[in-house]
């Protein structure tokens, strides 16, 4: 079992290696498969494209989202690959936490030089 703050400090580790191993400019997914890898590979529980049903009145929606990687069952980790952060993209992200019930969340933009200035940490 790993403290909130060890959790985060392994995944943005890893997430750096990534980064700067492969640099900017990738598909998300390329990311997405090699940070995975990481965080197995340091004994982390790591769920790929998990899905979150959506309930709907007395309706549960089985075609819901898909969280990029859910590390430890509590860590909610959505991936971009983009200009910049938008409102859209913390949204995604609080939504995911909120739907799931989950208090930890990253964003990570990996399209940046420098990946320290595109990782946001959310706490509900």
């Amino acid at each position: 079992m790993f403290k909130e703050s060890e959790l985060t400090s392994i995944i943005i580790g890893k997430a750096i290696e990534v980064h700067r191993h492969l640099g900017p400019g990738l598909l998300e997914s390329a990311y997405q498969e090699c940070l995975h890898y990481e965080l197995v590979n340091e004994g982390l529980k790591v769920e790929k494209e998990k899905a979150l049903p959506i309930i709907y009145k007395d309706i549960k929606l089985d075609h819901g989202y898909r969280i990029d990687l859910l590390v430890e069952n509590k860590m909610v980790i959505e991936l971009k690959t983009v200009e910049s952060f938008t409102d859209v993209h913390t949204a995604q992200l609080l939504t995911y936490m909120r739907l799931g019930e989950f208090d930890l969340g990253l964003l990570i933009n990996f399209n940046v030089k420098l990946l320290k200035n595109g990782i946001k940490r959310f706490v509900i």
